[in-house]
């Protein structure tokens, strides 16, 4: 069972990072990051590393909400 959340986890980072590589928009390429940085954060919590996984949540996916914000302000 935990191999096999390991996998989903895996492959859905893998997925939304090739989507945020390969997309046009920049809306779009940003919410497949949010989704990137969620993978990266529940593979931390698998890996029992709860400290860096809360880091990844409030710093990195924080600022990417900023960075949202920053460019429906200026559209």
């Amino acid at each position: 069972m935990a191999e096999i959340l390991f996998w989903i986890i895996a492959s859905l980072t893998v997925i939304s990072a090739l989507m945020v590589v390969l997309n046009n928009q920049l809306l779009y390429s940003a919410i497949a990051l949010l989704f990137t940085l969620f993978g990266v954060a529940g593979l931390y919590i698998y890996l029992w590393a709860d400290f860096m996984a809360g880091v990844q949540v409030i710093g990195y996916i924080g600022g990417i909400f900023v960075l949202l914000i920053f460019w429906i302000i200026f559209t």
